[in-house]
């Protein structure tokens, strides 16, 4: 079991535990395991064998331990399932909802005995909601535009997740002798933000057709399959323990970049190919790109063995999988002038990211230490303003002595990473910065991001975010449209207008690379090309580990067709800084 599955079902009991009115210090006690455990970069998986190891993680105590074992050996904790069963499992759904905190699921169900989502919005619709304390109609409406939500993405798993469970799926299949290449395939390795379900193709000698089905036998039997729903010669579908359907195919190497073609899609992708290669007097199939008609004797098959022989059989460049969505790849590819898109190795800096001395993990120096051995050479320290009271924002005073800290750090570095000064300052509901004109000039990245009062009208939000644009200290607009992947929808504004505005300003808009957000999206990013906008990338990270969260990002400015030239961390320090919005 993962460490994010290890930290949901702390969590999970914890929320439980505050249902049942138990003592706070044993709920906070949960939700502080949770914490840690989701930040460790090691598999605790590992460690069950060795407690001591586990109780030297800050935050995770004998009793503690004793519930990650119980996870990691039977998928679930006692306390949780003795809770469930009280108060019904379909009560962790509820949970899901904006605006059902513990709380909340609990005055329901003391009141109406409601248990699931159903119900809930059956009670909602019927008015009887608003019969119970703190539920005005306001919070009615939120709760059933949350349900709207939560169907819509019902089965959908986010890059992140369906990537770690690739990756671990993929070692337990290379423990068989013979394998050689497992490759994910699908809308995965298209880079799509989130995903419906997992392919995995594997080759090597173990998947020939005269000795497969020992290796299907393996695949078969891998430990971390909730339900086999399938097994067949070549192929093994299966469910893991958080409902991710997987569909492992093995394939001999003379058929690999075939299948991988036609598994990677989309689906009008691959129909245009096809179209292409019957107009040419072939026949394009999961198998091979063969010749329609052949003399008598005659081997039909042109290409199988690689994407790259498709492709260029077909008078075509090979397709980077994250531009195969039918939008002028094919034309392109045939004009030899598919761009040269962005990778990981060309960023040279990340300039937004927290510390403890706001609500991130690590302090300024392990934040730049972290940088520095991922080869970078300069981050920005961005820590939270004010308004933003629960993640302990600062206000102007803590501000300006933070920066001194920030640049002492700076100096310590003794120049093999650049530590700018900065902050993530909050726009407020009328479109002001959250701290003064004179502290922000202390300062040389500031992004300004929406945190709050997500459903104000599209008008007023329009205007709020244009004169934060205004400001001529906003240098970079972050995580743009505020939305949460699978959790909350982006607030409703005039996108457009703010991205023209922004070019005509020079200021930045950020592509945010938190799995969870991914804002802007794709289709805005190639908007924002077309205007003329800056971009910036960056992770949000919260701690060091989540720098790692760049390589998600990356593949959304891919999936935008965008290169180095098109992002301002690309260039060196003193280039970056320039190429911002320049200080009044």
């Amino acid at each position: 079991m993962e460490n994010i599955a290890i930290a949901r079902l702390l969590e999970e009991t914890a929320a439980l535990l505050e249902i049942d009115a138990a003592d706070t210090f044993r709920i906070r006690s949960y939700r502080r395991a949770a914490e840690a455990v989701e930040q460790q970069t090691q598999q605790l998986a590992e460690l069950i064998d060795d407690p001591k190891a586990l109780l030297a993680i800050p935050g995770i105590g004998k009793g503690m331990v004793a519930n990650i074992t119980e996870a990691v050996k039977t998928g679930t904790i006692p306390l949780r399932e003795e809770l469930l069963q009280r108060y019904r499992p379909s009560m962790l759904e509820l949970l899901r909802l904006p605006g059902m905190g513990p709380k909340t699921v609990a005055l329901i169900w003391s009141s109406l005995e409601i248990c699931d989502i159903d119900a809930l919005e059956a009670a909602a619709k019927a008015g009887q909601l608003t019969d119970l304390p703190r539920f005005g109609q306001k919070l009615v409406d939120k709760i059933l535009k949350g349900i709207e939500d939560h169907r819509k993405h019902t089965g959908r798993f986010r890059i992140d997740t369906a990537t770690e469970m690739a990756e671990q799926i993929s070692a337990l299949i290379r423990e068989f002798p013979g394998i050689d290449t497992i490759t994910p395939a699908g809308s995965l390795r298209r880079g799509r933000e989130s995903v419906g379900d997992l392919d995995l193709l594997v080759t090597g000698p173990a998947c020939e057709p005269d000795v497969v089905s020992a290796a299907v036998a393996h695949v078969a039997s891998l430990p971390l399959i909730d339900n086999l729903i399938a097994k067949g010669q070549n192929k093994v579908s299966f469910n893991t323990r958080n409902h991710l359907q997987v569909d492992v195919r093995l394939l001999p190497r003379a058929s690999y970049g075939a299948a991988l073609q036609y598994f990677t899609g989309s689906k009008m992708h691959n129909v245009a190919l096809r179209q292409r290669a019957l107009k040419r007097g072939y026949t394009l199939s999961e198998y091979a790109l063969a010749r329609l008609e052949t003399a008598e004797g005659e081997n039909s098959i042109v290409a199988a063995a690689t994407e790259e022989e498709i492709y260029n059989a077909l008078g075509l460049d090979w397709i980077p999988p994250e531009l195969r969505e039918n939008n002028a790849e094919l034309e392109a590819a045939e004009a030899h002038t598919l761009p040269a898109l962005i990778t990981e190795k060309d960023i040279r800096g990340d300039v937004h990211m927290h510390t403890t001395e706001t609500d991130g993990s690590n302090s300024i120096r392990e934040m730049a230490q972290a940088a520095l051995a991922r080869g970078y050479a300069y981050i920005a320290i961005t820590d939270h303003s004010k308004n933003l009271a629960m993640t302990n924002g600062m206000d102007d005073k803590r501000a300006l002595a933070h920066i001194q800290r920030i640049r002492e750090v700076d100096k310590e570095m003794e120049g093999s990473i650049r530590v700018f000064p900065g902050i993530e300052v909050d726009i407020l509901g009328d479109g002001a910065l959250d701290l003064a004109d004179e502290t922000l000039a202390q300062m040389d990245v500031i992004v300004a991001s929406v945190h709050t009062l997500f459903n104000q009208p599209p008008e007023e939000m329009t205007a709020r975010i244009l004169r934060a644009l205004e400001n001529p200290y906003t240098r970079i607009l972050g995580h743009p449209t505020g939305r949460k992947l699978l959790r909350r929808e982006a607030y409703n504004y005039d996108v457009e207008a703010v991205l023209k505005r922004a070019a005509e300003l020079g200021v930045a808009v950020e592509h945010n690379s938190s799995p969870s957000r991914l804002d802007l999206h794709d289709r805005h990013l190639r908007l924002a090309k077309q205007y003329g906008c800056r971009i910036s990338i960056n992770t949000d990270a919260h701690a060091t580990a989540e720098l790692d969260q760049m390589r998600f990002g990356i593949t959304q400015l891919r999936r935008a067709w965008l290169t180095p030239a098109d992002i301002l961390n690309t260039l060196e320090p003193a280039a970056f800084l320039k190429a911002l919005r320049p200080r009044p």
